[in-house]
Order: C-alpha cells, then sequence, then structure tokens
C-alpha cells in the first residue's frame, strides 16, 4: 500500500464523539514510551503527524488520522507508567475500554510492545482482556533495530513461549522499527488486505 495522504481528523476522549463515517480503523495501543508516534509517523511517512515526547504518557486522548481518504488509523493513550493523576488514569482506562467495546468501526487493534524488553504483565494482562472481550488484535514488537538479528528472533520467540502459557496459538506479529523502516512494507500492506475484506463486507 501507497500512502499517499495522511491527515489529522480529531482528538476527543468519548467514543461517542469520534467520526462516523463507515470506514475500517485500526487502533494502535501500547505501554507508554513503546515508540507508538515514531511507529506512526514511520507508517505514514511523515515526521510529526503523531507527537513524540520523551516523556511517557504525552498521548492522552483518542486521536484519529485518516489515511489515503479510505480508513483510519487510531493513536490510543498508552498504558501504565504515564506520569499523570490517578484520577486522570482512570478516565485514560474508562474511555480505553468504552472505544474498544463499542467501537463498530474498528477491525484490528495493534498491540505494541518494546522488542528489548521480557514479556510485561501489564502487556500480558491487556491482551488477556482483548482476548475476554473478544476484540481482534495482533502483537508489533518495536525498536528492533535495538537489537542483532539473532537477538531479536531469540526475544521473539521468547515472547511466543511465554504467550502459550495463556493462549491456545500465538496472535499474528509483526517486528518493527522506525529508525530503517523495518516492518513497514508487511504491515502496511496486511492493512491494505483487511480494507478490501471490509468493503466487500
Amino acid at each position: 500500500m501507497e500512502v499517499k495522504s495522511a491527515e489529522f481528523v480529531m482528538s476527543n476522549s468519548a467514543v461517542d464523539k469520534c467520526p462516523n463515517q463507515p470506514l475500517p480503523e485500526y487502533a494502535f495501543i501500547g505501554r507508554s514510551n513503546v515508540g507508538k508516534s515514531s511507529l506512526i509517523n514511520m507508517l505514514v511517512q511523515r515526521k510529526s503527524l503523531a507527537k513524540t515526547s520523551g516523556r511517557p504518557g504525552k498521548t492522552q486522548l483518542i486521536n484519529h488520522f485518516i489515511i489515503n481518504k479510505n480508513w483510519f488509523l487510531v493513536d490510543l493513550p498508552g498504558y501504565g507508567y504515564a506520569r499523570v493523576s490517578k484520577k486522570s488514569k482512570k478516565t485514560f482506562q474508562k474511555f480505553i475500554t468504552e472505544y474498544f467495546e463499542k467501537r463498530k468501526q474498528l477491525v484490528l487493534a495493534f498491540v505494541l510492545v518494546d522488542i528489548r524488553h521480557a514479556p510485561q504483565p501489564i502487556d500480558l494482562e491487556f491482551m488477556a482482556y482483548l482476548g475476554e472481550s473478544q476484540i481482534p488484535f495482533h502483537i508489533i514488537f518495536t525498536k528492533a533495530d535495538k537489537l542483532k538479528p539473532n537477538a531479536c528472533n531469540l526475544a521473539v520467540e521468547h515472547y511466543k513461549e511465554k504467550l502459550l502459557e495463556f493462549w491456545e496459538e500465538v496472535p499474528q506479529y509483526f517486528v518493527t522499527s522506525s529508525s530503517n523502516n523495518t516492518g513497514r512494507e508487511a504491515l502496511l500492506s496486511y492493512i491494505h488486505e483487511l480494507n478490501a475484506d471490509f468493503r466487500q463486507d
């Protein structure tokens, strides 16, 4: 898929205020500081479409971007470790879960995890929530450029072993790097295929 256009549409904290066009959308979510904004910018080849920050928890709203005028990329707040008040974090969790449970246009959630770290309980718990709620998701491993290829492969295998302790099969996954475009073509091609299926339905 060639990304010909990528435009910010809106930010809000209420699912009923999200765009009402009948277009497929894909939500990107992960722990704070996982490299989500950098990944989004890499996918669309825009340097600052999604705001990057050295401070975890920068994204605090549901952010909709329309890509190629025919699908939405949704940037969701990171979960865990964000430097925000407990009251704000509780609010974030509420509208994140409402988004996932009520948003009919949602095709798939992409859960981002940092490939350099061992499986984190908060990530595994969030994936369990998605599974229990019957919300389809795939995993995106980020920051693959930070490890040598063999170490990357070992990290993925270790993650898969951990997942199989809880899941009958490993969810589909992508290995990416925002620094060198690793995984960009595979991820966009996959979204393109899902968009075609969405239109047929």
